[in-house]
C-alpha cells in the first residue's frame, strides 16, 4: 500500500479533485498534514474516494491537542506524528533530550486519549540523534523522512536496520539530496532507494516531494510507478 503526504499536493486548488486523482493514480491512502481546518469534509471525502488515512501531522504539542484528539476521532485515526520541532531544539544534546522529553509528554497524553505518537524528522536532528533517541520514550514510533535523513549526514539504510519496528512509516522522496534544490520523483535522484526500502519492509511507504519544480502530477505518478517495479 502507498501513500502520499498532502503536503506535497497543497498548491492544488481543490482538496476533492486531489483525493479523486491519487485514487486513480492507484495510491491507497494519505497522510494528512491538516486535519483540523475541516475534518468533517475530509471525513467525506475519503470515504467518497475510498482512500485510507493512517497517520496525519499534528499539532499535538501545544494548545491545539484538544482539537486534534477530535479531529483523530472523527477520522477514525489512533496514529499522529509530531511533523516537526525547529533546528533550536536541536542545538545540543541537552536540547536535544528536553526535544525528546516535550514528545514524550504529549505521546503520553495522546495514549490518554486513545492515540499513539509518532516522530518526524528532518535533517538538523541527525547531529544529536543519539541523545534525542535515548531520551526518547520507546513507546514513541518513528516516521523517518530518508531524504532528510541522508541529508544530516546518515547512512539511511544502516539508520533504518539499526532502528527495526521502532519505524512505522517512510517518508519516501528523492533528489539531490541538499537543503536548496528541488527534489524529484521518487527514482530519479541519488538516494539509495532500492536500499532503504530493503531495510524497512515492514514500514508504510508515504511519497512526498516538499519541492519540485515542474509537473507535480507527472512526479507523484512516476514515483509510484517505480515503486511499484523495485518492490513487484
Amino acid at each position: 500500500m502507498y501513500a502520499v503526504q498532502l503536503y506535497t499536493l497543497r498548491d492544488q486548488s481543490s482538496l476533492s479533485d486531489t483525493l479523486h486523482r491519487l485514487a486513480g493514480l492507484g495510491y491507497a491512502a494519505v497522510e494528512p498534514f491538516d486535519i483540523l481546518t475541516d475534518t468533517a469534509g475530509l471525513r467525506s471525502l475519503l470515504q467518497e474516494t475510498g482512500l485510507q488515512v493512517r497517520s496525519a501531522h499534528v499539532p499535538i504539542i501545544g494548545e491545539r491537542r484538544q482539537e486534534v484528539a477530535e479531529a483523530a476521532r472523527v477520522l477514525g485515526l489512533d496514529t499522529v506524528i509530531v511533523p516537526f520541532l525547529p533546528p533550536d531544539d536541536f542545538a545540543d544534546a541537552g536540547a536535544a533530550r528536553k526535544s525528546a522529553e516535550a514528545v514524550n509528554e504529549a505521546a503520553a497524553w495522546g495514549a490518554e486519549h486513545g492515540l499513539r505518537v509518532g516522530y518526524h524528522n528532518h535533517n538538523w536532528e541527525l547531529a544529536q540523534w543519539d541523545a534525542f533517541l535515548d531520551a526518547l520514550d520507546p513507546a514513541v514510533f518513528l516516521e523517518v523522512d530518508v531524504y532528510w535523513a541522508q541529508v544530516g549526514g546518515a547512512d539511511v539504510p544502516e539508520l533504518l536496520r539499526g532502528l527495526g519496528e521502532r519505524v512505522r512509516f517512510l517518508h519516501v522522496k528523492d533528489g539531490p539530496a541538499n537543503t536548496t534544490d528541488a527534489m524529484t520523483a521518487v527514482g530519479d535522484g541519488v538516494l539509495p532507494i532500492k536500499d532503504i526500502l530493503a531495510a524497512a519492509p515492514h514500514a508504510q511507504r508515504i511519497v512526498e516531494l516538499d519541492r519540485f519544480d515542474g509537473d507535480i502530477w507527472d512526479a507523484v505518478s512516476r514515483s509510484i510507478a517505480y515503486l511499484r517495479e523495485v518492490e513487484a
